[in-house]
């Protein structure tokens, strides 16, 4: 019995048709710009996007926005002219944390985060500012991973809103294990 139902599995297996390869996979051509669509799936997804069409307007509205806070965690990877005036704290301490991201991707409204920063400035503070350049908004993760060829950090961090959970009676709660605010400074010039 249990040969002639072994027998004819492998006659089945030697005339089975091979179907090719589809190839690989080509996403849908979007109708928006990536901009327009990461955006719109970061705010879907909690986060918040302020666009700056130049650096002296970006700069002005940090120096608005930095004066709610008595201090900030700030990666190394931020340039001097995208820094709060503030007390720099240790992410643990910090009301604020200022991040530049690597990548941002249109599909998901994900920033792309470089581990060099430190997860304790990704994660701990309850605000969470992002930089991210508008050339730097991508179509896809792969796209994104792609970019960061050769220069690939040992991990990256992708934040694709702010923290929240419904662990506990569906109840929604953010800011439980990461930022419960996410803004992503959109630089659109430069």
């Amino acid at each position: 019995m249990k040969e002639r139902i072994l027998s004819r599995i492998r006659r089945a297996l030697q005339h089975r048709p091979k179907a090719a390869h589809p190839g690989a996979f080509t996403p849908p051509v979007p109708d928006s710009s990536s901009l327009e669509r990461f955006a719109a799936h970061l705010e879907a997804a909690g986060g918040e996007v302020v666009r700056f069409a130049s650096l002296e307007e970006a700069q002005a509205w940090l120096a608005e926005f930095a004066r709610a806070f008595d201090g900030a965690a700030v990666s190394p990877l931020v340039p001097e002219a995208l820094r709060p005036e503030l007390p720099e704290v240790p992410p643990e301490r910090a009301p604020l944390a200022v991040s530049l991201a690597r990548a941002a991707v249109a599909e998901t409204g994900t920033l792309l985060l470089d581990s060099r920063e430190g997860r304790r400035l990704q994660l701990l503070a309850p605000v969470h500012l992002v930089w991210v350049r508008a050339h730097d908004v991508v179509d896809t993760l792969g796209v994104a991973l792609k970019a960061l060829e050769g220069e690939l950090p040992a991990a990256v961090g992708l934040h694709s809103g702010p923290s929240k959970s419904a662990d506990i009676g569906q109840i929604m709660v953010r800011g439980v294990h990461g930022p419960g605010r996410l803004i992503a400074g959109v630089l659109e010039a430069g």
